[in-house]
């Protein structure tokens, strides 16, 4: 009875061995194959494409100045109306052309004015702006600017306000190709760190895409703009 109880336990101890021993292969054999997923390449990929603006938001911002406060209000308005005819003359719809409330600024009533120098108390600032889908026909119609100041109207140019936008709105018409083009190129660029370092180009481990970009391709040409992505990809890397 007692060898009977020898045998099954010599028997039990083989098979668990075995167990262990094939459990502690299957283990090794798992560790290295999980260290070799650990091996990646972190790659960028760029997509650019020009494109041109489809919406231009032009402002047109003029002086007045007087030393009577309705004189004044009748220049403005008097103005807002010649530009507003320009424009109507030159193609641009009524629907297109939005007046600002004008800024009044009363120089005695500054604290730091002396009182005396100026030639006028007040002066304004106003600003007719035009939002249009015509883009082309709008920049056309800038070139003839000058017209306005042959009427005796003092147009300010170099003020902030009065910067010309351009805005691109068909940004989702075009986002598939473009990260497309930018994980393609991603690729290309990891397969080819894949054979400098004699390794093969696995599947994607994670990817990240880049905040889209838009703006103007120069300062001559602000109507064109450039769109621009950059996504990162991180490939797993193999022998």
């Amino acid at each position: 009875m007692k060898t009977t109880s020898n045998s099954v336990a010599f028997i039990l101890g083989f098979f668990i061995f075995i167990g262990l021993t094939a459990l502690g292969f299957q283990l090794a054999k798992a560790a290295i194959e999980f260290k070799q997923l650990e091996r990646s390449v972190t790659v960028k990929g760029l997509a650019e494409k020009e494109v041109a603006a489809d919406v231009v938001i032009w402002p047109i911002q003029f002086i007045s100045a007087d030393n009577d406060l309705q004189a004044l209000y009748k220049s403005i308005d008097e103005n807002t109306n010649k530009i507003k005819a320009f424009l109507n003359d030159n193609g641009i719809a009524s629907n297109d052309i939005t007046v600002s409330p004008p800024s009044i600024i009363d120089k005695s009533a500054q604290q730091w004015s002396s009182g005396d120098g100026a030639e006028f108390r007040y002066s304004a600032t106003q600003t007719v702006t035009v939002y249009s889908e015509h883009v082309a026909q709008v920049r056309s119609v800038m070139s003839e600017l000058s017209a306005l100041g042959k009427q005796g109207i003092v147009l300010m140019s170099d003020s902030y306000e009065a910067q010309t936008e351009y805005i691109y709105t068909q940004l989702n018409d075009i986002k598939p190709e473009m990260i497309e083009e930018a994980t393609r190129n991603a690729r290309e660029a990891a397969t080819k760190f894949a054979e400098d370092s004699d390794s093969v180009l696995g599947k994607i481990r994670r990817a990240s895409q880049g905040q889209f970009s838009i703006n103007a391709r120069d300062k001559n040409n602000p109507h064109i703009m450039k769109v621009r992505v950059v996504s990162t990809v991180e490939y797993y890397l193999s022998d």
